[in-house]
């Protein structure tokens, strides 16, 4: 959510940064609805000035001995004004919130301008490209040939972009997610958490994917919405609290299934495990004080990028443009793992800064060191680390052999029992 006295003061900037997301100008529409909202606040408090007013004439009258019947009318008429001036100020308020709501984070000023992905900026290139004197196959061929990876079956249990991992496979998911979970956790400071999967509403529209992206979520019959990622709870874990300064930053770390409908996602990735309904993720969340946010970003990206380069896997860092960008990123770093089997670099981690749009629309602040009143909005962050699907496609293309086995990453085989390679019927 946006800072309403920042878009009175800064409205010029404000439309600027919706510009610069491919948007149209808000500020006029949103100004002339908030100015007559602070009239009716004005109103409000005029009539209620005037109405304790009266009623004090009226205890000067009673204690005179004369009657004060048509101040006990006016009394009355001021709390019907009163009364029909706040109902006036819930609902400018509820418009202000309605064409707020729905308006992403503007980005921050070193976001490099465009408005999709050919206007990212690469960052760094890490690793060497594998080379093979084999003709290279794709994680679906692979997994499949390994008989570990079933399409088919979980298409008859549950639909198209599904899978059933088995054996080796199965294990390797856990062996990653067990990798990832132990470095955030004993490395990096980061708490291991177990969140729900389900969330209610006002979870959902607290880290921004209601009530815009709802099409992209699924929701249960009776008022639920199963995550698109561990971000959500994560995050609304400080909703509406204050914290105290000394608690930040609050560093989380999660594993979860993830859920999305892919409802904008029709025809993409439909081969194998890339773009799934349901997926394996391991995220980091963290809760910062706004001075020291942008410094969290870094942090929090080499977290993600310690992963790839334990497990020996060539990649790239890119900063989004501000129209490639998610709804509530005010900047995004994407984390791009090598595909040989694709012959290109794919997303396996983003990790963002949210600045204060998340925690204005939670309600999550903290109070500054030696103050006992002001407080101010904390800023959140958040990022993959790393989605676990993802990297095992990545360890089956990169190290897979020409006889159909994959080489099981050394930094791995504790995960595996000492296994060194997965091979078709292990």
């Amino acid at each position: 959510m946006h800072d309403i006295k920042w878009i009175r003061e800064n409205a010029e900037a404000f439309d600027a940064g919706l510009a610069r997301r491919g948007l149209d100008a808000a500020a006029a529409s949103v100004l002339d609805v908030d100015a007559r909202y602070r009239a009716a606040q004005t109103q409000v408090q005029v009539a209620k000035n005037r109405r304790n007013q009266v009623s004090k004439e009226i205890g000067a009258a009673k204690g005179r001995g004369e009657g004060a019947d048509g101040l006990v009318a006016k009394v009355g008429e001021l709390k019907d004004l009163i009364r029909n001036g706040e109902q006036e100020e819930r609902r400018l308020s509820a418009e202000i919130e309605e064409l707020l709501s729905p308006l992403p984070n503007l980005p921050a000023d070193d976001v490099p301008d465009g408005l999709d992905e050919t206007a990212n900026l690469e960052v760094r290139r890490v690793g060497q490209l594998p080379r093979f004197d084999f003709n290279v196959r794709d994680h679906v061929d692979i997994g499949e040939a390994l008989d570990m990876m079933d399409f088919e079956s979980a298409a008859r249990i549950s639909g198209a972009r599904f899978v059933v991992l088995k054996d080796g496979l199965a294990r390797l998911e856990r062996g990653l997610t067990n990798f990832m979970l132990d470095i955030q956790t004993e490395e990096f400071g980061y708490q291991e958490t177990k969140p729900p999967s389900l969330v209610r509403d006002a979870a959902a529209y607290g880290t921004g994917q209601l009530p815009k992206f709802a099409e992209d979520l699924f929701h249960t019959d009776d008022g639920y919405w199963l995550i698109p990622t561990a971000e959500v709870p994560l995050t609304n874990l400080v909703r509406g609290r204050i914290l105290a300064e000394d608690d930040l930053p609050i560093r989380r770390t999660a594993y979860t299934s993830c859920y999305r409908s892919e409802a904008g996602a029709a025809g993409k990735d439909t081969r194998g495990m890339i773009r799934q309904h349901e997926f394996t993720k391991v995220e980091m969340v963290t809760i910062a004080h706004p001075d020291y946010s942008d410094d969290e970003l870094e942090f929090m990206t080499k977290c993600a990028e310690i992963i790839l380069q334990r497990l020996g896997l060539a990649y790239r860092v890119v900063v989004l443009s501000c129209g490639d960008m998610g709804f509530s990123a005010r900047k995004t770093y994407d984390i791009e793992v090598w595909l040989p089997g694709q012959d290109t670099y794919r997303e396996i981690s983003s990790c963002s800064n949210c600045g204060d749009f998340q925690a204005r629309r939670m309600q999550a602040r903290f109070r500054p060191k030696g103050e006992s009143k002001g407080t101010r909005f904390v800023h959140t962050l958040n990022g993959s680390g790393l989605a676990v699907g993802r990297t095992l496609i990545a360890v089956l293309e990169n190290y897979q052999r020409s006889d159909g086995s994959v080489v099981i990453p050394e930094a791995l085989r504790p995960y595996m029992g000492g296994r060194e390679v997965i091979r078709a019927a292990d």
